[in-house]
């Protein structure tokens, strides 16, 4: 029988060690201007597995919105359309090898191209479904449709009055379809019913490609990590069909929406613009919403990273209208009453916690009640200060470290602009002399992560592969631009996968000899 955690207990048994690497599934190579689930996404597995790494991290899944950001989602249950594999479609017959021409060769996805590419090949995968190709199929549709009512049916017609409104914002559509009047949304569905079948179909096929992917995952030991934006989009179907559960006025426009104060990354904090929760009517369901948006993604992935962690003890609101997040104020979270909830319901606390930031007594403390496992971010930790908390020495077991993460630069990059100071004091704690060039410097984290105590050590693809200016994921705070990057197959090479191999082997890592199999593991957490 595999390791099972107990109630209360870590994901992580003792002396736990393993490794992986972070990227996102559009980054991934592929012929259709994105990466998708398809092969590419198999071959990444494969690699990762050859490599003896354990796991593997991407970030939100969900269809994106405003900035193409996977943060700012138009749904928390659904699945990203642009993820859907062509190569899967041809395969299943929902697609001819024709159907599927493109001309993609950038090296980031170039989103105005790849949405209409993507949506097109979509309608044409309904047009032959609908004519009668697969009728296997048929059963299965029916079934997923079935079960995932509880948010499909009201996602369908969301996405269907969006394309009718050409993109607007919902809070701009007619007053009784944003205040979801009955009369009103039965002739929307009447009306757009043509619109809302892809809309279902392509959820059942990008459910069904995750689906396939966590099995070859599975069968290869490879766990896969998941990421929770703790808000939502404004514009979403979560907000449109639930407005009971944020703190909306009677126009069902936000009365505060989220951010943080001045920071790391920004002097005048962030403004996200998301709407916050309504703790209260939560509360009031036993977290319902919560926990089945818990699901969704547990669908999809072994682990949930939970961003914005802090914001499950206290939230930064902000009164909306302002121009900056510097007069926001701190608003309690649920606290330990949705974990105790979520432990109820799921049996278990399959999470990693994203705990930078500001982070008071009251967040670690939740952290620690629920023996979540926290994260460290090695390219924070060289100011000097022999206790900042980003030090490996200062790390417990019971830590996710990563080099950087999707809001960081690059390590080569990070270093070319570090401080002459920081870049002394991270040589000085090596106890190496400082090398003539930044060549060395993503190696160097990676080495720090992987020596250190902490249960599981990860690096973006863009530190395995000692990338530098050009391949950042995103910039916080930056409104457009992000998201954008692609590795492609010429990067990928031989020699960087035998490298983490062996760094990974050294350290007492790998999936294959550790002491905690990860095929146990996932298990375990599943």
């Amino acid at each position: 029988m595999p390791w099972l955690p107990e109630a209360g207990a870590s994901v992580f048994p003792t002396s736990y060690r393993a490794s992986g690497v972070l990227l996102h599934v559009t980054s991934l190579p592929s012929p259709y201007g994105i990466g998708d689930l398809g092969p590419s996404a198999f071959s990444w597995i494969d690699r990762l597995h050859d490599a003896g790494q354990g796991w593997w991290q991407a970030l939100p899944l969900g269809p994106t919105g405003y900035g193409n950001s996977p943060y700012q989602s138009l749904s928390s249950f659904a699945g990203n359309g642009l993820l859907i594999s062509p190569e899967g479609l041809i395969s299943d017959g929902l697609l001819r090898t024709s159907d599927c021409d493109s001309h993609f060769s950038s090296t980031v996805v170039e989103y105005d191209s790849v949405i209409p590419f993507k949506h097109g090949l979509i309608e044409k995968a309904w047009t032959y479904f609908r004519a009668g190709e697969r009728k296997d199929l048929q059963p299965g549709y029916d079934e997923f449709c079935a079960k995932q009512a509880h948010w499909l049916e009201d996602y369908a017609l969301f996405r269907s009055l969006k394309a009718k409104f050409k993109g607007a914002y919902y809070l701009e559509w007619p007053g009784e379809l944003v205040q979801r009047r009955p009369n009103a949304l039965n002739d929307a569905r009447r009306e757009l019913a043509s619109e809302i079948d892809p809309v279902r179909f392509a959820q059942f096929l990008v459910f069904r490609q995750a689906d396939q992917l966590k099995k070859h995952a599975r069968a290869k030991g490879i766990g896969l990590i998941g990421d929770l934006p703790f808000f939502v989009s404004p514009d979403s179907s979560d907000v449109w069909a639930n407005p009971e559960l944020f703190l909306l006025d009677e126009q069902r426009r936000p009365r505060f929406v989220a951010g943080v104060p001045p920071d790391y990354f920004s002097a005048q904090g962030q403004l996200w613009g998301n709407p916050v929760y309504n703790w209260d009517a939560l509360r009031s369901t036993g977290y319902r919403w919560c926990i089945d948006r818990l699901r969704a993604l547990l669908c999809h992935v072994d682990l949930i990273r939970l961003d914005h962690f802090r914001g499950f003890a206290a939230a930064w609101h902000v009164a909306a209208g302002a121009q900056t997040a510097q007069s926001g104020q701190w608003a309690p979270g649920p606290g330990a009453d949705l974990f105790q909830a979520v432990r109820t319901e799921l049996g278990r606390l399959p999470f990693i916690a994203e705990d930078l930031g500001l982070i008071t007594p009251d967040v670690r403390y939740l952290r620690d009640q629920f023996q979540v496992p926290g994260t460290r971010v090695l390219q924070f930790a060289f100011d000097g200060h022999a206790d900042n908390p980003y030090l490996p020495h200062n790390f417990v077991p019971n830590t996710v470290v990563y080099t950087g993460t999707h809001d960081n630069a690059p390590t080569r990059e990070w270093y070319e602009e570090l401080p002459t100071d920081q870049r002394n004091n991270l040589w000085s704690y090596l106890k190496r002399a400082p090398p003539g060039e930044s060549a060395e410097a993503a190696a160097a984290l990676m080495g720090l992560g992987w020596s250190s105590v902490a249960a599981l050590a990860i690096a973006p693809l863009q530190d395995l592969l000692n990338l530098g200016k050009g391949t950042r994921m995103n910039v916080p705070g930056r409104p457009d631009g992000n998201w954008s990057w692609r590795s492609t197959e010429d990067m990928i090479s031989p020699a960087a996968f035998e490298s983490i191999r062996t760094l990974t082997e050294s350290s007492g890592r790998s999936a294959v000899s550790g002491i905690a199999p990860i095929s146990k593991m996932i298990e375990a957490v599943s």
